[in-house]
């Protein structure tokens, strides 16, 4: 599972194509109601420190290019209660994979600090959280002077 399906296998930027089954994943949780979503998410956060931090140390490694699960729930997390619209998907994958790979303050810092399971888990979730902000306030500008 920490494998994203096989994606964190990839050959090249396998958080990337991760990010393609939170993509998945969100286009079928879309139309859930806030509470459950976040419900949905938040297990997922929970399991995802232990499955990560146990695949990490499995292979002996801090944070392993191939455990994939930490950018699935990052990305869910970007998308709370935005549309499933092909704009704002592609545009929360985008923002998201910049954050991800980026990792300004304190997303570098909290990978550290946290240790295994909860750091993978957490430096995705901040990601997460920055695009969320960053589609919102963008969401929030668009309908209030475009539409």
């Amino acid at each position: 599972m920490a494998y994203g399906f096989g994606t964190g296998l990839m050959p090249f930027a396998p958080g990337t194509f991760g990010t393609l089954v939170g993509v998945v994943l969100f286009w079928f949780m879309a139309s859930m109601a806030a509470i459950p979503y976040a419900i949905v998410v938040a297990i997922m956060f929970f399991v995802g420190i232990f499955i990560c931090g146990q695949t990490a140390r499995d292979v002996g490694a801090i944070d392993p290019g191939f455990i994939v699960y930490d950018e699935v729930v990052g990305f869910l997390v970007a998308m709370f209660m935005l549309p499933a619209e092909g704009r704002w998907i592609v545009s929360g994958f985008v923002v998201f994979r910049i954050f991800d790979i980026w990792k300004p303050f304190p997303i570098h810092w909290v990978e550290d600090k946290l240790g295994l399971g909860s750091g993978i888990m957490t430096d995705d979730v901040i990601a997460g959280l920055y695009t969320l902000i960053i589609l919102h306030t963008a969401r929030l500008l668009i309908e209030r002077f475009v539409s």
